[in-house]
């Protein structure tokens, strides 16, 4: 296990208001960082809409799998043939990229991991997913955010701190990052960015009536500066939305800036949509493929424009939960249990599939019908902010992930 990253006090605000892609009541860090410390990044990527893992990574050794998955089963030969992990699993063909990282030892996948939850609501299963509570109903906080705040003695940022670590993407700020810790927030850019006179004209008339709003207004525009800084100016239209392959690379690639400034945020989330494969979900070729083949391509934004950063660097792709074992009548998949997660990075142990493979046979699924989890995805969240951060157990199992004490952090994650 390599040395705890640094991440020291940041010494500057900065208020994301209206005159750009940025959002309101978010801040701006600067770290300062010890001699020969790792200079760590964390991503948290959420799929919306509970991503089949059974066609993310496949499971071609398993006798039951290919008459389960019938048509859009994937195989080792052929024309588009899946990507040999272990002998035991093989990749989608839509994500080279991730196949590359894996043999370079920067990335792994987590099978058969799920929440604690166990129904099949996506409105529920995300908000559990990301308030990083043992149950629905519980969401004023995410977890990442609690992470800010829970961040060893001498490294914590109080709550009304001049700083924050931890960046939103979007339009509203995904639920995991929303909390008492301060927030930078950025979407990209839709609109024409506001001229200079008018944001002076709108600066001089909220000193005059609303000292806040004006406070809020200077540091948004302050922030605007950074994000200009790093290539993001508001003069383009985004390429597409957050289920789009080409806006989830935009998306990424905006992050990364962000991230890679060395007055940056070290802790990241971001959201792509589209998931929800229940019709015409494509086996090789189709639906899923394509959105699969964005987040590959988002994964290999973020290493290259993160570049000598990329090695302290990890990268966690979650969904809500899984998918049907089997396909239904419209050759898709309806919402199951568990499913995949992706780690990649530099700072990643990888070149493995971390899995208790349950089985694929009737009575080896949860309730006859979905892959059953056989790791929860919080012990596998703890064990990589054990060992990026240094976060102790007490910590994690409280504050960030409450009411989990039995859940042991799956440690040896990161290298």
């Amino acid at each position: 296990m390599s040395d705890d990253c640094e991440l020291m006090t940041p010494s500057r605000r900065a208020v994301l208001g209206a005159a750009g892609a940025l959002f309101a009541w978010s801040f701006v860090p600067r770290f300062a960082h010890a001699a020969g410390a790792r200079d760590c990044r964390f991503v948290t990527i959420v799929l919306r809409g509970a991503l089949d893992g059974l066609s993310a990574v496949a499971p071609v050794g398993d006798p039951d799998y290919a008459a389960l998955r019938e048509s859009i089963a994937l195989e080792t030969g052929g024309s588009d043939p899946a990507l040999p992990l272990d002998g035991f699993f093989a990749l989608h063909p839509a994500m080279p990229n991730f196949a590359r990282l894996y043999r370079a030892r920067q990335a792994l996948v987590v099978h058969a991991v799920a929440t604690g939850y166990r129904e099949r609501s996506h409105f529920d299963g995300q908000d559990v997913l990301e308030s990083g509570q043992p149950g629905p109903g519980r969401i004023e906080t995410g977890w990442l955010n609690r992470l800010a705040l829970a961040l060893p003695a001498g490294e914590r940022v109080s709550p009304h701190a001049a700083g924050a670590r931890v960046l939103g993407v979007g339009a509203v700020a995904p639920l995991v990052v929303r909390g008492r810790a301060p927030v930078l927030g950025w979407a990209p850019p839709s609109l024409p960015r506001a001229g200079d006179d008018l944001a002076a004209r709108l600066m001089d008339l909220y000193a005059q009536r609303d000292p806040l709003l004006a406070e809020a207004l200077a540091a948004g525009l302050d922030t605007e500066k950074l994000a200009r800084r790093e290539g993001m100016a508001g003069d383009n239209r985004p390429a597409g939305g957050p289920a789009d392959p080409r806006g989830m690379v935009q998306i990424a690639e905006g992050a990364a800036r962000l991230i890679a400034a060395d007055d940056g945020p070290r802790i990241a989330a971001l959201a792509f949509e589209g998931w929800d494969t229940h019709a015409n979900e494509g086996g090789a070729k189709g639906q899923l493929a394509n959105r699969l083949g964005g987040l590959d391509a988002a994964l290999a934004a973020f290493e290259r424009i993160l570049g000598e950063r990329w090695k302290d660097t990890a990268v966690m792709v979650v969904t809500e939960f899984g998918r049907t074992a089997r396909i239904n009548g419209t050759t898709g998949t309806d919402h199951g249990t568990g499913t995949v997660a992706f780690l990649a990075g530099g700072a990643v142990r990888g070149g493995r599939v971390v899995a208790d493979w349950p089985g694929l046979k009737e009575a080896q699924l949860h309730e006859a019908r979905d892959l059953r989890p056989t790791q929860d995805l919080r012990g596998v969240a703890k064990g990589v902010l054990a060992d990026l951060f240094g976060v102790s157990a007490a910590a994690l199992a409280a504050d960030i992930f409450p009411d989990s004490t039995g859940i042991a952090p799956v440690r040896g994650l990161v290298a």
